[in-house]
């Protein structure tokens, strides 16, 4: 038996079951294996993980009860940005740090918001249905009421890593750049060259808004309808991050009354969303399929990280990305330093 065992549900979104060449480069090593729990209750989840040295959870919910039920479990790793899926109070409760993948594909996501910011203010779709529909002569029209890009105002909705890549990309096209972040310093907006804004001035002044913020509790809906009521009649809204932190009800009916313009979306509150929803009939909305961080590195760089932060807690070191920092300061892993192959398998 493997010295280290950590369990994980069967199934994920990304990967084929039992496929974990990325995640055991860093876990071989230590001499770790990775073994499947199959779909079933709390109880039965719990009964086959309850003395797993580690758990990677994918392909479900780990809740409170399943995380109590757990004896010796040193780490929950996530191979993902959001951390929405983990009772992450519970875990930290019980001493145990989950770890996620901060700044594994944020160029991927930047460069998905920045296409349907793009995509959504020139019409594209739009204007691609007019030329299969032979009505040519109606794109120069539609797109003469609308002003150039350069010059126009993108809020950003949150100031992490995704949001900081967009503003870089922004400003190449001659936007100016203002955000609001409430748990950022203005210092840290401002070296990046984003004016830093309250949400009831970004949403007033600009002209496109774009939806970065994490799927937390205070996040959850932050954008409601009398938001939507404060924007531009022309404005344009773009979401990559996830979809709760949108009201999409008052998303609807923003666009279906021509409160606001047009909207470009990633993430929707249900995935996929059902037949009946609005959205997928209306003419000024660009929808993709939650697939702003895919692309053909997303999955081996996401699952390698995966597999370093399991070696380096289960060998008694601190992992790269804490989303409860505070249980390493209680905890007995040592800081490491990234300088060699003996102190880190990232390094």
């Amino acid at each position: 038996m493997a010295k280290f065992r950590i369990a994980t549900p069967t199934g994920a979104s990304f990967t084929t079951a039992g496929d974990y060449g990325y995640e055991m480069e860093a876990l071989s090593p230590i001499d770790a294996e990775i073994f499947e729990i199959r779909p079933g209750s709390e109880d039965e989840f719990v009964s086959a993980a309850r003395s797993a040295d580690a758990l990677y959870a994918k392909g479900r919910r780990i809740t409170k009860r399943m995380i109590d039920g757990l004896e010796r479990c040193k780490i929950i790793a996530l191979g993902s940005v959001g951390v929405d899926s983990v009772d992450v109070e519970a875990a930290t409760q019980k001493g145990i740090p989950v770890t996620n993948c901060p700044d594994t594909f944020i160029d991927e996501v930047a460069d998905h918001a920045m296409t349907l910011i793009l995509a959504t203010f020139r019409r594209l779709i739009v204007q691609d249905k007019l030329v299969r529909d032979g009505r040519w002569s109606e794109g120069r029209p539609m797109l003469s009421k609308i002003p150039r890009l350069m010059g126009q105002t993108l809020g950003l909705v949150s100031f992490g890593h995704v949001a900081r890549a967009v503003a870089r990309r922004a400003k190449v096209f001659g936007l100016h750049v203002i955000a609001y972040d409430p748990f950022i310093e203005e210092l840290v907006a401002i070296e990046h060259g984003v004016e830093p804004v309250s949400l009831p001035e970004l949403l007033q002044r600009a002209d496109i808004i774009s939806m970065h913020a994490p799927a937390t509790e205070s996040a959850n809906r932050l954008i409601r309808e009398e938001h939507f009521r404060q924007m531009k009649k022309t404005a344009i809204y773009i979401s990559t991050g996830r979809g709760p932190t949108t009201d999409e009800a008052a998303l609807i009916k923003a666009l279906d009354e021509r409160i606001i313009a047009a909207a470009g979306l990633d993430v929707l509150e249900q995935e996929p969303p059902g037949d009946n929803n609005p959205l997928l009939r209306m003419d000024n909305v660009i929808l993709t399929a939650h697939v702003a961080s895919a692309s053909a590195r997303f999955d081996p760089a996401r699952r390698r990280r995966v597999g370093q932060e399991l070696s380096l807690v289960l060998t008694g070191r601190w992992p790269m990305s804490c989303v409860n920092p505070s249980v390493l300061a209680k905890s007995d892993l040592k800081r490491w330093q990234p300088v060699s192959m003996e102190r880190g398998p990232n390094s």
